[in-house]
């Protein structure tokens, strides 16, 4: 779809997703969503390559409620990170089935920076962050409240 096809879409309320009239170009939401899962993303591969490579950045504490080896918990970040990458590439496209798998990846993702915690504070953190942000505002967008008279 081409952009002056999306504009009349808009222009003249055909535009599809979201039950409100408007497509999902139409939300400011989406696209801060979309963007934030491409960011988010990216800091999981990085943290994925870092962990991979026994990189100098981790802080390995003993005596931790949960401790897991970080090759393996490297290979998960990375792993997870691409798909997060993908489904904000889908959810910024429009696609109609993105909101829903962009929701449940970056509540595996905050999950998994949940977990990651314990050695790496606060990218972790930052992380948790921005996926709680992202399935507010994918939950949220497209919606909007009717009031009676």
């Amino acid at each position: 779809m081409t952009t002056a096809e999306m504009r009349r879409q808009n222009v003249h309320g055909t535009g599809g997703g979201g039950g409100s009239g408007g497509g999902m170009w139409q939300s400011g939401w989406i696209v801060f969503a979309a963007v934030m899962m491409i960011f988010g993303g990216a800091m999981a591969i990085l943290e994925g390559i870092a962990a991979i490579r026994k990189d100098d950045l981790l802080v390995v504490t003993n005596h931790y409620a949960y401790t897991f080896n970080t090759t393996s918990w490297g290979w998960l970040h990375l792993a997870l990170g691409i798909v997060v990458v993908l489904a904000g590439f889908a959810l910024f496209r429009g696609r109609p089935w993105a909101r829903a798998i962009a929701v449940f990846v970056a509540g595996l993702s905050m999950i998994a920076n949940f977990m990651w915690i314990p050695y790496y504070p606060f990218w972790a953190l930052v992380l948790v962050a921005i996926d709680a942000f992202v399935i507010w505002a994918v939950c949220t967008a497209g919606f909007r409240r009717t009031h009676a008279a």
